[in-house]
């Protein structure tokens, strides 16, 4: 994902958590934040609880290519916070997809 995509800034993340706009389903939590901006960009924040390091970080990259490969169907202003829950170490690729696609369309972010 390109940089102009993502969240970095500690400052950034603080920002979409005040907003209190958030939205879940069993595997995920969304925070969502209008920004002035044309750019959606996305941040990801796992828990320490999820796994170790190598689990986090296989969930986190699994996370960034569906968003990668979907960032065309979703409005664009917004700045958008994934939080996975502990169940996402056990499910496969296409479920997490699905959750993440579902997630996107509860909180009014997909375009199509």
């Amino acid at each position: 994902m390109e940089k102009k995509y993502r969240l970095r800034k500690n400052l950034e993340f603080k920002k979409v958590y005040s907003s209190r706009n958030n939205y879940w389903n069993r595997n995920l939590i969304l925070y969502k934040r209008k920004n002035n901006s044309e750019n959606t960009r996305i941040g990801f924040s796992i828990s320490k609880k999820v796994g170790n390091a190598v689990i986090r970080n296989k969930i986190k990259r699994r996370m960034k290519e569906i968003c990668r490969l979907n960032l065309y169907r979703t409005k664009s202003g917004y700045d958008l916070i994934f939080i996975p829950k502990k169940n996402v170490v056990d499910i496969s690729f296409k479920e997490l997809e699905s959750a993440l696609i579902h997630i996107l369309k509860i909180s009014n972010t997909l375009d199509v």
